[in-house]
């Protein structure tokens, strides 16, 4: 059943994406994620322009006609309590008017409802309009009021219309595919994401940077934004002169340093690319290797704290501490500082000599933790970066009140983008500290400077757990983990001990990096039905603007969302490519779709399960084998905490006779009786005897990155005896 005409239609005000459904041709219903009275009179106008006959469905469980406007004696207005109503009773109501004349609008009722969502109204509900069997269409209706840049003056209201859902089709995870796509078109369809990153850091920091500051915990230092700026610009000429190379190193901390040095890199016509000083030297010559890197940026202290940097030769790098004395000195900081107040944001980006487009283009270049192998350049474009930021901010709604801990490496995707990049185009506060690993002087700065987001590893929140007292914590509102596992006892136990919430989310590099954040629920309010924004063991429901796809793990068969198996991602925010990696590249984008390597699945409300990384599972004589549920079951036979200290791991290594066998490694010694008791216990609890490792490996601790993750590629070269 696919639609007569693809009509896109754009004015000032309104989008319409997406294939017209065959109005009057079969009785259909429309199902929008929510509608409001102007929605409402668009819709109804389309109808009746195809010649067919709109008939209004509204939920009176909590009534919006007055609201709508609507007259409960218009014969063409259907009430139903979806709550109290059974399927039977609705089928009764609907049988009548079901007829190719007629053109069916669900109207859901008032709801509790988080800013942002994707989906505005129950599950229960959207299962009882299935359960007609009536063909439907999923209509993604986005208010860029809610979901846009603060930078951005527009206010557009989007219809896309997703893929029509036929008789065999529906249910309630076809829809959300379907409706998520729908709103993947209508989120990437923003011009705004047409801009350059620095021409809109530009704007946001005419627009808020007077008012914007950023604390720096490492000296107590405070900076407004629009100093920043200044600072950066006058950097950028001299970063200008330096080199002719299209990207420049970075290797500081977060704080006001950072800060500059790549506000500086970009407003310089660059690409900053900020390298891992955690690796090993490999690693990072690797990285400077790929990203083609001529200058670094740096601080003489750093150089002195970390000699075993493959540090390159003095003329090389560029001490900021040495650049910036003089240039304020020759009041070079100060003109900048003047010429924010007074130009325009065009007229500052043409003197800076930025293009005011960027899109597609490379803004931002990261690496991979190598976490599985060596890093790779991970290119996001202005549009990836904008977007995520934007995708980011529509479900947070932070407000001027607001601050933001900056301590995440800026090498950490999560790091660059919400602590670098995100306040500065939103015009929100900041608190840095150059490292997470220091929670009593973190606490100290969250209380004094009243910090209302913490974003962390779980590995980092262990040391509040062990280090920090309830009340330094009271300011916070939202705490956002990412990168591993949030363990559900560390949640317990760091809400009892706090009075916060762990909210966990999801994303990787290639994402910029967030897709999925748990959000705490909003209070009810008039009767309203909760619409839920978080879901304990999940990772969260989708950002605005990004689609999934579930497929077969053997041969990548699309397969329904709420089935095990990969996930795929689609949205303004997943990369462009891998540095000078083609083939790497194609293996894990197709048709703009990225295979993220995860194992998961969507439940009926959209929120996302990650059940394993799959380079965390071996195929043995033809079935997936998880390490991680494995892993599980060693630390209970053996009363381990996982969560405190990781003492095994399981890896999979080529095997002649299975394709693979599984290999544990231990930092606790284990003798022949100790492995068979083991291996008795595992078999009594239900394991079976192929996932229980054949041959098991002393080691004297088991790998981790500093975010806490599993060093894959180091377990499995010790497993390989390397």
């Amino acid at each position: 059943m696919s639609g007569t005409e693809t009509d896109n239609v754009i004015t000032n005000d309104f989008i319409r994406l997406g294939s017209k459904p065959p109005f009057g041709k079969e009785c259909l219903v429309l199902l929008p994620n929510r509608v409001s009275k102007s929605d409402l009179s668009i819709l109804t106008a389309d109808i009746n322009k195809a010649g067919s006959n709109p008939i209004l469905l509204l939920d009176s469980s909590n009534s919006r006609s007055e609201e709508l406007g609507l007259d409960s004696n218009d014969p063409n207005v259907t009430s139903f309590d979806f709550i109290s109503g059974s399927d039977d009773e609705l089928r009764s109501i609907i049988e009548p008017i079901r007829n190719k004349e007629n053109t069916i609008i669900f109207i859901p009722a008032r709801t509790s409802v988080k800013n942002g969502a994707n989906f505005y109204f129950p599950t229960d509900h959207l299962r009882k309009m299935l359960g007609l069997g009536i063909p439907s269409i999923p209509i993604f209706i986005e208010k860029l009021s809610e979901t846009k840049l603060s930078i951005d003056k527009e206010k557009v209201t989007t219809h896309s219309y997703g893929k029509a859902l036929k008789e065999d089709d529906l249910t309630v995870s076809n829809y959300q595919e379907s409706l998520l796509e729908a709103g993947e078109k209508a989120f990437s369809n923003h011009s705004i994401f047409n801009d350059s990153l620095a021409y809109s850091i530009i704007v946001g920091l005419k627009n808020y940077g007077s008012r914007t500051t950023v604390f720096d915990g490492n000296d107590g230092t405070e900076l407004v934004f629009t100093k920043v700026f200044a600072a950066a610009a006058a950097l950028s000429r001299i970063i200008k002169k330096e080199t002719q190379k299209d990207r420049v190193g970075i290797v500081l901390t977060p704080g006001k340093g950072g800060l500059v040095a790549n506000l500086a890199v970009l407003l310089s016509g660059k690409i900053p690319v900020n390298l891992n000083f955690t690796a090993g030297s490999d690693a990072v010559n690797s990285s400077i290797e790929q990203a083609d890197l001529e200058k670094i940026i740096t601080a003489g202290a750093f150089v002195e704290k970390y000699p075993g940097f493959p540090w390159p030769d003095d003329d090389k790098i560029l001490f900021i501490e040495k650049i910036l004395p003089p240039l304020k000195k020759k009041k070079k900081i100060t003109l900048w500082f003047i010429a924010l107040k007074i130009f325009s944001p065009k007229i500052l980006a043409s003197m800076l000599g930025i293009a005011k487009d960027g899109g597609d283009k490379e803004a931002v270049l990261l690496f991979t933790s190598g976490s599985s192998g060596n890093p790779k350049g991970v290119v996001l474009t202005h549009r990836n970066i904008l977007a995520n930021v934007s995708q980011f901010g529509s479900r947070l709604e932070l407000s001027d009140d607001d601050k933001v801990l900056g301590c995440l490496p800026l090498f950490h995707s999560f790091g660059s983008t919400v602590t670098l990049w995100y306040p500065m185009l939103e015009g929100v506060d900041l608190v840095t500290y150059p490292s997470p690993l220091d929670p009593p002087k973190l606490a100290n700065l969250i209380q004094k400077h009243k910090v209302t987001l913490l974003l962390a590893t779980p590995t980092f929140l262990r040391g509040y757990m062990r280090r920090v007292d309830p009340e330094q914590l009271e300011t916070i509102k939202y705490v956002v983990t990412g990168a591993e596992k949030l363990p559900q006892k560390l949640a317990e136990a760091f809400s009892k001990k706090f009075g916060k919430k762990v909210m966990e989310g999801y994303g990787l590099t290639e994402t910029s990096p967030v897709s999925n954040v748990n959000i705490p629920n909003v209070d009810t309010e008039n009767n309203e039905q909760l619409i839920p924004s978080e879901r304990s063991g999940s990772v969260g429901q989708f950002l605005p603007g990004v689609a999934v796809r579930i497929t077969d793990t053997n041969d990548d068969t699309p397969i329904p969302i709420n089935q095990s198996g990969m996930i795929w991602l689609k949205g303004s925010n997943v990369f462009k490519e891998y540095l000078h990696l083609p083939d790497q590249t194609k293996e894990v984008i197709k048709d703009e779709w990225f295979r993220t390597g995860d194992i998961g699945r969507v439940d009926e409300d959209g929120f996302l399960f990650i059940e394993g990384r799959l380079s965390r599972f071996s195929k043995i004589a033809g079935e997936m084998v998880p390490h991680e549920t494995i892993e599980a079951h060693v630390n209970k036979a053996l009363s381990y905490d996982s969560e405190a200290e990781k003492k095994i791991a399981i890896v999979g290594v080529p095997d002649e006779a299975k394709g693979e066998a599984l290999v544990m490694l231990s930092s606790v010694e284990m003798d022949n009786d100790s492995t068979k008791a083991l291996r008795q216990k595992l078999l009594d609890s239900g394991v079976p005897a192929l996932w229980i490792p054949k041959k098991i490996v002393k080691v004297e601790e088991i790998p981790s990155l500093a975010s806490g993750k599993l060093d894959i590629k180091g377990c499995e070269e010790m497993a390989n005896g390397q």
